[in-house]
């Protein structure tokens, strides 16, 4: 029987606003279609709109054979994201979440048990619901990436696995960074470093893995291909440093074509901004 993994939260279609077209989106709706494509049981958990935006959204998981029997749509806008793509690094500029937050039933939190591994992340807007999360949950695994200290010392005591991004990190100060998220409880820890690869700290011990190599058409979406990866190893009890290089590779290999899993969409019409918010505007690659 495949393992089975949980994805909830964020959902979003990303706006290139250069060439006017969108993509589906979204951290938590990202590592579903991912893990669903490595042969994971993958299902989603989130709300989308009734607007052509959420039709998008839905018809792409439909597709990749993602589990959408609790994905909701709400009278709405779908969330989105502005982007813009510099020398193949995405830049996110305004956003607005839309109708994407939401709140989880008793019996929502009842059928997190069901599954393996949930993961969620820092754009979902779950973070006063984290503890019931994890809870409920056999294992619980939680992206970070670029938010300050202040809030991962707040939220990592909670998780069982940690993923963070210093894209711009070294060895040594990587390391240092995942030991220091590590004494928060988090029994796996995982630091990226965008080409300079990704470190794994768990159990007292570290492993690197080199970035992978191919061309780099748009970063879009390569933190979220490595953490689908990463965690199908997890569940599938890889040897935690060959999941962390099969991890770098397929990020990279995500790098090769645009948006974060492709499914482009129409453009759609553009309400007014949105507001600039760490959440929406991480101004280096991820992955």
């Amino acid at each position: 029987m495949a393992p089975r993994l949980l994805c909830l939260g964020d959902n979003v279609v990303d706006r290139y606003v250069d060439t006017g077209v969108m993509y589906p989106g979204g951290n938590a709706l990202n590592v579903a279609v991912h893990a669903r494509r490595l042969g994971v049981d993958a299902a989603y958990l989130g709300v989308t709109g009734d607007d052509a935006a959420g039709d998008l959204v839905r018809s792409a998981l439909i597709s990749e054979r993602v589990d959408v029997a609790r994905v909701k749509t709400r009278p709405g806008m779908t969330a989105y994201a502005d982007v813009r793509l510099i020398e193949g690094n995405r830049v996110f500029g305004h956003g607005d979440p839309g109708v994407s937050r939401f709140v989880l039933g008793p019996d929502e939190l009842a059928d997190v048990g069901a599954f393996d591994l949930v993961h969620t992340g820092e754009c979902s807007g779950v973070e006063d619901q984290l503890p019931a999360i994890a809870q409920a949950a056999a294992r619980l695994s939680f992206d970070f990436s670029e938010r300050p200290w202040e809030y991962i010392a707040q939220f990592a005591p909670i998780a069982d696995i940690a993923i963070a991004s210093l894209p711009s990190g070294e060895h040594g100060t990587a390391v240092d960074y995942g030991l220091r998220i590590a004494a928060l409880g988090p029994r796996i820890v995982v630091v990226t470093g965008g080409p300079q690869g990704a470190w794994l700290i768990s159990d007292g011990q570290v492993a690197h893995a080199a970035a992978g190599t191919g061309p780099i058409v748009d970063t879009l979406g390569a933190g979220d291909a490595f953490i689908a990866r990463f965690l199908t190893g997890l569940l599938r009890e890889e040897p935690s440093a060959h999941a962390l290089a099969a991890a770098t590779a397929y990020a990279t290999d995500a790098c090769a074509t645009f948006g974060a899993f492709g499914h482009p969409g129409a453009p759609i019409e553009t309400p007014a901004p949105g507001v600039e918010h760490p959440a929406w505007a991480q101004q280096q690659p991820r992955n």
